[in-house]
């Protein structure tokens, strides 16, 4: 069998941190406190929704944190896939692996009902036979449980592709080779995230995986 890839999706996949700017915002206009700057948002994402809500809560001083990720929730789902863009060259990757025989799955810390509506506003679901979001198992990213259900329900163990510290702590944890974008979401120097195969362009993907399978 053609060994599966699964992908991280936020930062990897498409580049969501607009939407995710506008929801946190709504919610602190609606407060009266003072909104976020893109590269505020960026520096916030990771480990799912509720630790971005708790470093935004702890950045404007909010002590209700889990009203306020109630309150975040709801407005990002209203703006969920207005401003998310696919990053370029991703749907001709992905149709590239594809057409090669691999298994193709996300596995994400945003919750499974906000990746799914995304997946389908910017018509991004077709290429996915499994989906694992923040919310489907009992932990998250970097525990490698929800990466391992992608796999398991794939096939035999393959490629996981991030773009963070989070990524490559659960592909090192459950023992699978993990691709870095290093045009994502990144909070350390590339050289300091351990990968196997590292890319700033999509079209670079299907060699460099043709590379890890043959040197593997």
């Amino acid at each position: 069998m053609t060994p599966p890839i699964v992908f991280d999706l936020d930062g990897t996949l498409v580049d969501s941190a607009p939407d995710i700017r506008a929801g946190v915002n709504s919610a602190m206009e609606a407060r009266g406190l003072a909104p976020f700057a893109l590269e505020d948002i960026i520096r916030f994402i990771g480990n799912g929704l509720p630790r971005l809500v708790e470093r935004v809560a702890h950045a404007r001083g909010v002590t209700d944190v889990p009203a306020l990720h109630l309150e975040v929730a709801a407005a990002y789902d209203a703006f969920n896939g207005a401003l998310t863009r696919p990053y370029p060259g991703v749907r001709a990757a992905l149709a590239s692996l594809a057409a090669k025989g691999h298994p193709l799955g996300i596995c994400t810390n945003k919750p499974l009902g906000a990746t799914r509506d995304l997946l389908t506003r910017i018509a991004l679901s077709d290429p996915f036979a499994v989906v694992i979001g923040g919310d489907s198992l009992a932990v998250r990213k970097p525990d490698p449980a929800p990466l391992a259900a992608a796999f398991d329900a794939l096939g035999p163990s393959g490629i996981f592709v991030g773009d963070s510290e989070v990524d490559a702590q659960t592909a090192q944890d459950l023992g699978v080779p993990f691709m870095l974008f290093t045009e994502g979401y990144r909070k350390s120097p590339t050289a300091s995230i351990p990968h196997c195969a590292r890319f700033s362009d999509w079209a670079d993907v299907p060699g460099l995986v043709t590379e890890l399978l043959t040197a593997s």
